[in-house]
């Protein structure tokens, strides 16, 4: 049976990135992001927001582009997987961490300073890790035909809509 290990994270930069080089000269990205719920409380009626941080580390191309554009409060958009992992700190306690291993980056909101897409080196608005190399479709297979369109089921509504 097949699994999914993916998360999606909408928040803001919690943080600069922190850019680092692995020994193969590896490029990597580290930066916590923040994400919100707000709910109202029964007791008071007092609304309450709940913000959790997240560690996130982006590799090679990713890594160069998180420490390019992403600063510190700036809202993203980030695709990837939980990894779990276990240290033990200097006063000789076991800790455990949550990773999310980043495989897409997409910047969001205004695109302050960052110039136009026009400019040389400008704005990046979304990125992702390269995808894995697909063998090339057989040539004796016929050229695929316009589907036609999928009826939605929504034909015989009024168009009387209140609102």
């Amino acid at each position: 049976m097949a699994s999914v290990n993916k998360v999606i994270l909408v928040g803001n930069c919690g943080r600069d990135p922190e850019i680092r080089y692995l020994p193969s000269g590896q490029p990597v990205a580290s930066v916590s992001i923040a994400t919100s719920s707000r709910r109202k409380d029964r007791n008071s009626g007092e609304v309450v927001e709940n913000t959790q941080w997240h560690r996130v580390t982006f590799y090679d191309r990713l890594a160069e582009i998180a420490g390019e554009y992403l600063k510190k409060g700036r809202p993203v958009y980030v695709e990837g997987r939980l990894k779990y992992g276990k240290y033990t700190g200097q006063d000789g306690v076991e800790r455990n961490t949550v990773d999310i291993i980043a495989t897409e980056l997409q910047l969001l909101g205004a695109r302050e300073g960052m110039g136009s897409p026009s400019d040389e080196g400008g704005y990046a608005p979304r990125a992702a890790a390269p995808a894995p190399a697909r063998a090339p479709a057989p040539a004796s297979r016929p050229a695929p035909q316009a589907a036609a369109p999928a009826a939605s089921g929504f034909e015989d509504m009024d168009d009387d809509i209140p609102f």
